[in-house]
């Protein structure tokens, strides 16, 4: 995904939900931060969306334009409508999320999960590919491990979990220096 496609997303997911603000998190809420982020961190053809002020319409969007559908085949990537519940996020994210609004999103608003608290969001879920995909923010310098620590740290998450969490984020580190 590119960040002209995030954009457009943005668009079609505003006009779907008749909404003028979306939630954007998921791998691609990285676009938000980093406009020209890494190939590796854009590969999903996926970005997850939900409707800020009419969460009730999240299916409008999965329907008109999620996997399969035709905007899916026309454009080569597709929008997962949520709500923000689907999604784990550290305390006070929204104070730091990243706001995409320009003449290609038709004015709507993209409220991007901000980096850091992208990644403990994607560490708390530690599938493989959502550790690789931190690892890659890690390596390209992209967060810092304090900065990610601090959004570990504001996740609802119990104790153990967290413990588990900061020492992955110091062991990849080690690796990383190595």
């Amino acid at each position: 995904m590119t960040r002209e496609e995030l954009e457009h997303a943005i668009r079609a997911a505003c006009d779907v939900a008749d909404d003028t603000e979306v939630y954007v998190f998921g791998s691609q809420a990285i676009l938000g931060h980093y406009p020209d982020a890494p190939a590796q961190l854009r590969q999903s053809a996926e970005v997850d969306i939900a409707p800020k002020n009419k969460p009730d319409r999240a299916d409008r969007i999965d329907g008109a334009l999620g996997e399969l559908s035709t905007f899916h085949k026309t454009h080569g990537f597709y929008v997962h409508g949520l709500t923000i519940a689907a999604a784990t996020l550290p305390g006070g994210w929204e104070n730091r999320a990243r706001l995409v609004q320009n003449e290609n999103t038709g004015g709507s608003k993209g409220i991007c999960v901000e980096a850091h608290d992208l990644a403990a969001s994607k560490l708390k879920a530690y599938r493989e590919k959502d550790r690789e995909f931190v690892r890659t923010l890690l390596d390209e310098g992209l967060v810092l491990p304090n900065k990610v620590i601090r959004s570990i740290n504001l996740l609802p998450i119990d104790q153990a979990e967290r413990a588990r969490l900061i020492e992955w984020v110091d062991l990849t580190v080690r690796d990383l220096a190595s």
